[in-house]
């Protein structure tokens, strides 16, 4: 009898475990409000970015939610809470032992805007080196120009730095724009504004925290390319190519 037991123990104790694997916790997926690449739409988060991960997901038969955050809030999400993801991560060397990536799913240039009226010499970042630079609450951008010593003056709302520079609160603003895409066109201030100098090119990539199980990171990896293999890649980027300009702030 404590054969037949101790046998129905294990047996129930083996088959609950198989079902918790069998329905692992849904991934959660967090991003910014920054159009086109992710935005809030009449149906959900949408974007050229989101459009990419939704279709990882559903190759993969992945369950997951997303949801739109102010970028640092986003961001420690994914470092911090376990089945969590985030995109569009700049992938640096300072990140790269924090998360596990899926990508690149695109790429950016980092990028000092400053008013077309500028007075000061701007040929390398050296010259940047005494300046006012607005940057954003938790971007790696921002990050990498304060470790390296520059004056940054960090917002919670990226949109706001245009209105700085106007304002001369600021002497530039360090921002990551998609590689190829003429800043002039992305944004309502081509009269007053213009991109100075690109300081640094970077691929970016949906970060997920370390809990994430390598298996599925794998699957989406693969997922990705086969979506760049079968052409629904450069379907979804080809989608946003006329997204209409962003009003000023």
């Amino acid at each position: 009898m404590r054969v037949t037991t101790l046998s129905f123990v294990l047996s129930f104790i083996l088959s609950a475990a198989g079902l918790g694997a069998a329905q692992a916790a849904p991934l959660t997926i967090t991003t910014e409000h920054s159009p086109p690449a992710s935005m809030q739409g009449q149906d959900g988060v949408t974007g050229r970015e989101t459009d990419k991960i939704r279709e990882m997901m559903a190759r993969t038969r992945t369950d997951y939610k997303i949801d739109l955050l102010p970028w640092k809030r986003a961001y420690m999400m994914a470092l911090n809470q376990p089945q969590t993801c985030v995109y569009s991560t700049s992938r640096t060397p300072e990140r790269e032992r924090l998360f596990k990536w899926v990508g690149p799913t695109d790429e950016a240039e980092w990028q000092f805007w400053g008013r077309i009226d500028h007075e000061f010499p701007l040929k390398t970042m050296e010259d940047a080196r005494k300046l006012r630079i607005g940057t954003y609450n938790g971007d790696a951008l921002g990050d990498y120009l304060r470790d390296q010593g520059y004056t940054v003056d960090p917002v919670s709302n990226n949109m706001v730095n245009p209105e700085k520079l106007l304002l001369n609160r600021i002497d530039l603003w360090a921002v990551a724009m998609r590689t190829g895409v003429v800043g002039s066109n992305q944004f309502l201030w081509s009269d007053k504004l213009a991109p100075l100098l690109v300081f640094n090119r970077v691929k970016v990539y949906l970060a997920c925290n370390q809990s994430v199980p390598d298996e599925l990171v794998a699957r989406l990896n693969a997922a990705l390319a086969d979506m760049r293999r079968d052409g629904t890649f450069a379907r979804l980027e080809h989608k946003y190519e006329h997204w209409p300009q962003q009003s000023k702030p």
